[in-house]
């Protein structure tokens, strides 16, 4: 019922939606709020007001949220559907647990409603002359001086609390540079001229903790095994993370793996006699092979330079179907 409703509303109400809006529209896409983003920062707009809702899912009042749908429906049934909905809570161990407030994340309606709610707050951006981007209800507001950037963040967040009832994170909500934030994965560093859009540092430090576990050394699984799986995670990371214009972020990030897939192997080959064979067939030499498998050095610091290198080069892994990213 819920997938009928959202079909039917989805159509009727995302063309009034605000042009500054991208999360769950169709034909509007992360990318391109970030390219949007960068453009207001290479006009001039160096600071940014990083809004953070507590819980917004969590959080939304009902009785706000309906009387915004009610200006958009007149049939009551509709109304009175969509009322069943949010009340319905959720049931665990055999019991249901009513919501008197919040829009389940993950539910099928919560997005249209929570751009409902929140294009509110576009317009009220749009009247006063700001610059944002919006998606979902992660909002950025663009302006020139960190003095502006504090008298918006102020009064946005008593606009919100008093209008749509909405608790602002006071601990996250910041005034900073774009370069030191992080929307939708990235930042925005500016330049002579131009914006530069790079892989934010905590995406970085998200994807070495899921890499870990992937190419984890206690697992006991093939080189092919784990590369497969690295295929696959890498695949979507690379596309997700396309718009990258540092190319040495992912060039560190691509040898740091590259790295950890040579110590998986040393550690797999466990005894020095076989460490010794499998380096010498591979064309490491004598004294090099012998001298690499006396080390009392641990697997991390033994996959440097030069021996598994030689072993162990980049077109071996690239060959096995490890992405470029």
């Amino acid at each position: 019922m819920q997938q009928a409703v959202m079909q039917v509303l989805q159509s009727q109400w995302d063309p009034t939606f605000s042009e500054s809006s991208y999360g769950f529209r169709v034909g509007r896409s992360a990318h391109q709020a970030v390219k949007r983003a960068k453009r207001y920062v290479e006009e001039g707009q160096h600071w940014v007001v990083d809004i953070d809702l507590e819980k917004f899912f969590d959080r939304v009042n009902h009785d706000v949220l309906m009387s915004r749908v009610a200006k958009r429906i007149t049939d009551k049934r509709v109304l009175k559907l969509m009322r069943a909905f949010l009340n319905a809570g959720i049931m665990q161990a055999g019991l249901v647990s009513p919501e008197m407030e919040g829009t389940r994340q993950g539910g099928l309606l919560s997005p249209l409603l929570s751009n409902v709610l929140l294009d509110e707050l576009d317009r009220e951006l749009e009247k006063r002359g700001l610059k944002h981007v919006r998606y979902a209800d992660d909002s950025n507001i663009y302006v020139r001086s960190k003095r502006a950037g504090k008298r918006v963040k102020e009064s946005i967040t008593h606009w919100l609390e008093k209008r749509l009832k909405l608790k602002v994170n006071e601990r996250k909500s910041v005034v900073s540079p774009p370069g030191e934030r992080k929307f939708l994965g990235y930042s925005i560093s500016p330049g002579k001229g131009r914006a530069w859009i790079l892989i934010a540092p905590e995406s970085i430090r998200r994807a070495k903790s899921r890499l870990r576990e992937i190419t984890g050394r206690s697992k006991g699984r093939s080189l092919e095994q784990v590369i497969g799986k690295l295929r696959v995670y890498l695949t979507g990371w690379r596309n997700y993370y396309s718009l990258n214009e540092l190319p040495s972020l992912t060039r560190n990030l691509l040898g740091w793996i590259r790295r950890r897939l040579r110590s998986l192997l040393w550690k797999q080959w466990k005894k020095g006699r076989t460490r010794y064979s499998e380096l010498r067939v591979r064309g490491v030499g004598k004294d090099l092979a012998a001298q690499t498998v006396g080390s009392s050095h641990k697997q991390w610091r033994i996959s440097l330079p030069p021996a598994l290198c030689i072993a162990l080069p980049n077109r071996l892994f690239r060959e096995m179907g490890l992405p470029d990213i």
